[in-house]
């Protein structure tokens, strides 16, 4: 299991609030067994209807690490789908105004740290990036800090999931695998389990 304690690199400023899990990643890309591919696929259908002037579709955001974002992202539906496909395209951490509470847990799961800020905050990123985008984002979890060039300011984060980012406990299915041996001897001693 790795720890997060920061995040380094370019941005990519998605200006808008309430964006959904059904933008992220339209329904139809959801019947696929394996997440593959579905970084190709992230808000497709914006960026058809954008006709290539989406974010996602311009060449200077291409490599971008961190996702700066608006208010209430990833509402809507609870599909793992919409924090598997930002990651698969290649974005490490959010920084947004607030996230919906299963995408933020989605994100958690897979080691995606989204963290808050205020909306002049975001708007200074956002603005920042579409500036320069060059511009080199940091977010620290240990500090609770973003930094962009010469600029700092305070990000949020609740106590429980950022200790799991820092200490690396963030992954409960390799916490368990990482366990088997333990969780077998304690399995063994209970009566009510027969192998």
């Amino acid at each position: 299991m790795s720890e997060v304690k920061s995040v380094t690199g370019r941005g990519l400023p998605l200006r808008g609030n309430d964006i959904d899990t059904d933008r992220i990643i339209p329904a139809r890309f959801l019947r696929s067994v394996t997440f593959d591919g579905l970084g190709e696929q992230v808000f497709a259908d914006d960026r058809v209807q954008a006709k290539g002037t989406h974010p996602f579709d311009q060449p200077q955001y291409e490599g971008a690490k961190i996702l700066v974002v608006n208010r209430n992202f990833g509402c809507g539906s609870s599909r793992e789908h919409a924090p598997q496909a930002i990651a698969r395209w290649g974005i490490q951490a959010l920084i947004g105004e607030s996230f919906a509470e299963i995408f933020f847990g989605n994100c958690v799961a897979m080691g995606i740290p989204c963290l808050m800020a205020t909306s002049e905050v975001v708007k200074v990123l956002q603005d920042a990036v579409e500036f320069n985008p060059q511009t080199q984002l940091q977010v620290d979890l240990e500090e609770m800090e973003v930094r962009c060039d010469e600029y700092a300011a305070p990000v949020q984060m609740a106590a429980g999931p950022r200790q799991m980012f820092i200490s690396g406990t963030w992954d409960a299915c390799g916490q368990l695998v990482a366990q088997a041996d333990s969780i077998r001897a304690t399995a063994a001693q209970l009566p009510y389990i027969r192998w």
